[in-house]
């Protein structure tokens, strides 16, 4: 009995034995896989190309190598470090928004110019946008205010968007037909009609009186019901462009409390009744400032979260004078990492024709999309994408830069250097990417890094300083010495 016993331990042991045999065979499996991912890069072909300053580089290739094996870096050395073990959100993509007075220039152009413009944005050969942003009726960037319906029609028995029919729809359907796959189109009312409001103006602020709450949520659904029907997807909505900003425009506020209980009580189930759950709800849609305190109030209450897709922000905080507030979006993705981030507006304001080629426009773009990326923002919308010599036309002399504007004058495009930096992204970065991991050994270098379905990596790199940077790029074991030109972008292909 005794023999038999022992020989029941013996096999109980040989089992636990094996047990940790194999686990250890599956721990030096695990470690030799990543270890050939990261090594996998020592030889791979790296492709390099470079905007620069006071050059003629625009997202020129400049450089080809190939990586080698990495070794310790000193102190004294600059360098990027990328991780393509850890990655982190899904690339949405990025673009901008076709206003009336983007489509009002655009209809201005010959046609050889159109399709010009058009190749430059959304194109193969242009910097690749998939993400179209228009506003709900009238904005500031209109010629003049106006809505789909009659004032005071409550049942919207009126609505029709056939002010839309002449400018704005067909320049998005031009855009949306060289949007091979992915495209995102979403929409953000400035204001609701007059008659909807406590001001009894769609200018200046006011708020939506409750007993048009409905109305109001009702009017989305048409708006997205008449777009389909041109043959335009719609991806989703924002309840309200800038709800804390009283302007001399278009405008509405809402309080936290009262956004998230007209989605909860009133938008999200009337985009479910009219079967419309689909369709992506955008909260906030504002500077990063008081973004926290709009997504605490709002997505921590369940009946209102479940409606919302994410939240949307600009980044105007900066009008006072302080530094954009990334920190605040890193709080949101940890405090509610199922909600996602979307940069919804953006642009140089206080336009000035003489500054054009202004190339500090172009590095606010750059350190926005670097940082906002690496906070975890999935997509990124640009204002305009097209205003012309005046930087208008806007109904209220609220003139701002654009990346391209037209001279309806001669007749010719304007390409900024905003243009070229958005590129940098947008050209190289593709739909359903993830961001990877990246780092830098000094401030002086600003990176950020997104591997696309394909298997390449693109690692884009900002050198705002006044000094040629020469840095090692250290993806896992592999590394490239590479250098970046004064106040340079740089879109690394690996």
């Amino acid at each position: 009995m005794k023999s038999k016993y022992l020989n029941v331990i013996a096999a109980l042991m040989l089992i636990v034995s094996c047990t940790n045999s194999k686990k250890e065979e599956l721990k030096i499996a695990e470690a030799k896989s990543n270890e050939d991912i990261v090594k996998s890069y020592i030889n791979q072909k790296v492709k390099v190309f470079t905007t620069a300053k006071d050059t003629d580089l625009k997202l020129t290739k400049t450089n080809e190598g190939t990586f080698a094996a990495a070794n310790q870096p000193t102190e004294a050395e600059i360098s990027v470090f990328v991780n393509p073990n850890k990655t982190f959100q899904e690339f949405l993509g990025i673009g901008g928004a076709i206003t009336d007075a983007s489509a009002e220039v655009f209809a201005k152009l010959s046609e050889a110019k159109q399709e010009e413009f058009l190749q430059s944005y959304f194109g193969e050969e242009g910097i690749g946008y998939n993400v179209i942003r228009t506003s709900i009726h009238s904005c500031d960037f209109s010629s003049e205010s106006h809505t789909y319906i009659e004032e005071g029609d409550k049942e919207l028995k009126t609505f029709s968007i056939e002010h839309d029919k002449e400018f704005r729809i067909p320049m998005i359907k031009k855009a949306a037909a060289l949007i091979k796959d992915d495209m995102v189109f979403y929409a953000s009312p400035w204001s609701p009609p007059a008659f909807m409001k406590t001001n009894n103006n769609m200018l200046h602020g006011g708020k939506l009186l409750p007993e048009y709450n409905q109305a109001w949520a009702n009017y989305y659904v048409k708006f997205i019901e008449a777009y389909e029907a041109e043959g335009i997807p719609v991806w989703g909505v924002t309840i309200q462009n800038e709800p804390m900003a009283v302007q001399i425009w278009e405008s509405c506020i809402y309080t936290a409390e009262e956004e998230r209980d007209f989605l909860k009580n009133y938008l999200g189930p009337t985009f479910e009744k009219a079967g419309m759950g689909d369709k992506n709800i955008v909260v906030w849609d504002h500077n990063r400032d008081l973004l926290s305190h709009r997504a605490n109030t709002i997505f921590e209450d369940p009946e209102a979260a479940k409606y919302a897709w994410g939240l949307g922000f600009h980044w105007y905080e900066t009008w006072a004078g302080g530094e954009p507030m990334y920190d605040n979006l890193k709080n949101v993705k940890e405090s509610f990492p199922t909600k996602n981030l979307l940069f919804t507006e953006g642009c140089q304001e206080k336009f000035d024709p003489t500054q054009y080629q202004r190339w500090s426009n172009a590095e606010r773009y750059g350190n926005s999309m670097i940082n906002d990326f690496n906070s975890g923002v999935v997509g990124w919308t640009d204002w305009n994408i097209l205003l012309d010599e005046t930087g208008g036309p806007n109904h209220v002399g609220n003139l701002c830069f654009a990346p391209i504007h037209a001279d309806t004058k001669t007749g010719e495009l304007i390409y900024t250097p905003s243009y070229y930096y958005i590129g940098h992204f947008s050209k190289f970065i593709n739909p359903k990417a993830v961001r990877v991991s990246t780092t830098t050994s000094r401030s002086t270098l600003e990176s950020t890094s997104f591997k696309n379905t394909d298997g390449t990596t693109v690692t884009v790199v900002m050198n705002k300083t006044d000094s040629k940077i020469v840095y090692n790029l250290i993806v896992g074991d592999s590394k490239i010495l590479l250098e970046i030109e004064p106040h340079a972008m740089q879109s690394i292909i690996y």
